[in-house]
């Protein structure tokens, strides 16, 4: 027993896990925090405005939430990099940075999202709003209320794709131990190295956080049908 302990902490203490946790952990609430508020704030405008050409932003929305992640570090490492536009911002190899790109990938996919579940929820929120007379204000109220467990699941799903991302984290933040090294690229770096078994050991702890967020994302899913049917 004291064997395997002192082998877990000689692993986990050479690549920095304890640190690649908290960083994860850090990044992910951060950037699901900031998609978030921007991503539900786009998709709820983009279905309650309509304009010339707003099949078109629709369409461009749902091209980038697949947009490869390594893209996305490219372009904003381009961005961040000393001679780049952002450059004296200094937020290359910074957790800032990481969040960056991480808000950049999660916020087309909270807004796609949103404006799908909107889509259908609030044209009968709005007719039932108006029957009793409601404002704007109090229709927008409404509808978040009606919409809130799909706005929670929404939510789930962003931090499960901040947590799980690696090609764009390992562009912008560099992998630095204890600064900017996460778990997906502490896998990576014990895989460079031939640490296989380790390497699947953290894999799996990383894959058990990712269950228990898909648990919280089918809880939430859950209550939104069962409230829909009801």
């Amino acid at each position: 027993m004291n064997g395997l302990e002192e082998w877990v902490n000689r692993i986990f203490s050479d690549v920095g896990v304890y640190d690649a946790i908290k960083v994860t952990f850090q990044m992910a609430v951060s950037s699901t925090l900031i998609s978030s508020m921007l991503g539900i704030f786009m998709g709820l405008l983009l279905e309650r405005v309509h304009f010339p050409g707003k099949r078109m932003v629709v369409r461009i929305n749902r091209t980038l939430m697949g947009v490869p992640p390594v893209v996305v570090g490219l372009f904003v490492y381009m961005l961040t990099m000393r001679r780049g536009p952002l450059g004296f911002m200094e937020l290359l190899f910074t957790i800032k940075g990481m969040v960056l790109a991480q808000v950049l990938i999660i916020t087309p996919v909270v807004c796609g999202m949103t404006y799908s579940y909107a889509a259908k929820t609030a044209p009968a929120v709005r007719t039932f709003a108006k029957t009793m007379g409601a404002g704007r204000m109090q229709t927008d109220l409404l509808l978040i209320r009606e919409m809130k467990y799909e706005l929670y699941f929404v939510m789930i799903t962003g931090f499960g794709r901040s947590i799980s991302e690696v090609g764009a984290v390992m562009l912008v933040g560099g992998n630095i131990k204890g600064s900017t090294r996460t778990m997906t690229t502490a896998i990576a770096l014990l895989k460079s190295q031939g640490i296989f078994y380790e390497g699947m050991a953290l894999g799996i702890l990383l894959l058990a956080m990712a269950f228990a967020v898909q648990c919280l994302a089918d809880f939430f899913r859950r209550e939104a049908e069962e409230n829909e049917n009801y």
